[in-house]
């Protein structure tokens, strides 16, 4: 019961500090206390407490019509010299007009009276000053908004658009296994149920595993085990697949399925063209904050040289290196050779 009330009681609170009106507030009590603790004019505290609130709320009348009025109908439509000339005809004016109602107030004390009437350029100069600050806080209350939204906006348009560039990759993918698990079930190859299964194995990492930002990398590495064993029952004896890992997998996470693309298109693009004695040589290199993933495979003699260059910027790799510039700038490094007769990625990410 206790903690119930207690619980509300910071809740009601928090709610309360949370209100503009009383963060306000707070602060011009606080500004007030401050010029009482600082005055010296030798006066009685009642008398200082009097005058230093007149004087606050002097301050917070140009603060608040600064606020309110020049700054968005003037300085935010860029009439500067505009704004300027306002602002300080505002304190000209609020200036004497506070001197006039402190003199009304003590008119039975003559001497602050003559204070009052002598020392109008000092009410001038601190309005002058705390109407500047007050410009100075907006300007930049302004500026660190503006950079949340803008951050905030990046955020929310990077989410969306790795969102949209996973989906594509899934289905890619996919639509390349069927396809090939058609041609075999065509043929009524004993090999089309083994590759259901470890197709079911891939959808189900795919599906389960691959909503998150990041995936453990053994899992990511079973995956493409299992993408490879794929292949070599697709592909048949005569292709070369090796698959060296070297480094000590732990609790390493990744990005899932960056390595896809690379894959799919050494498969589809390197080895599907009639090659004799083709290979896919596959190297991964892991260290505790660092991945390396290097892949090279054969082309066909018979494609011309641009036409793989156009296949290397197909759907899948501009994907994969979009998503490298979103989940990893300035923390990857992609390096893809195209030659004669092969085509090599090199690619290199920091995992922290």
């Amino acid at each position: 019961m206790n903690l119930a009330i207690n619980r509300n009681i910071k809740t009601s609170i928090v709610s309360l500090l949370s209100n503009k009106i009383v963060l306000h507030l707070l602060f011009w009590c606080g500004f007030l206390a401050m010029l009482v603790l600082i005055d010296r004019n030798n006066q009685s505290l009642g008398f200082t407490i009097i005058i230093e609130s007149i004087n606050t709320l002097f301050y917070a009348a140009v603060v608040y019509f600064n606020l309110f009025y020049l700054i968005p109908k003037y300085l935010s439509d860029k009439n500067f010299f505009i704004y300027c000339g306002l602002l300080l005809l505002s304190v000209i004016i609020i200036a004497p007009i506070k001197a006039f109602v402190l003199y009304f107030i003590f008119s039975t004390h003559p001497t602050l009276q003559l204070r009052f009437v002598n020392n109008q350029l000092w009410y001038f100069i601190p309005t002058l000053i705390i109407a500047g600050n007050s410009t100075i806080y907006q300007i930049v209350s302004d500026w660190m908004k503006h950079n949340r939204e803008a951050r905030e906006l990046q955020t929310q348009t990077m989410a969306s658009e790795l969102k949209f560039l996973r989906s594509q990759i899934n289905p890619h993918f996919l639509f390349n296994t069927l396809n090939n698990l058609y041609a075999l079930t065509l043929k009524k190859s004993d090999r089309a149920p083994e590759i259901v299964l470890k197709l079911s194995e891939i959808m189900r990492y795919m599906l389960y595993e691959c909503n998150e930002k990041r995936v453990f990398l053994y899992k990511e590495i079973s995956y493409i085990k299992n993408y490879l064993d794929l292949e070599r029952l697709r592909q048949g004896k005569d292709l070369e697949i090796k698959f060296v890992i070297n480094g000590d997998v732990q609790n390493q996470k990744i990005a899932p399925l960056m390595f896809t693309p690379f894959l799919e298109n050494s498969f589809k693009h390197g080895l599907n063209n009639q090659i004799k004695n083709g290979y896919v040589n596959i190297l991964l290199n892991i260290e505790r904050e660092k991945v390396h993933f290097y892949i090279k495979n054969t082309k066909p003699d018979s494609v011309p040289t641009q036409h793989h260059t156009k296949i290397s910027g197909g759907i899948g790799l501009v994907n994969v290196k979009r998503r490298l510039e979103l989940i990893y700038p300035q923390q990857h490094n992609l390096e893809i050779v195209n030659e004669p007769s092969s085509f090599t990625v090199d690619l290199k990410i920091d995992l922290i």
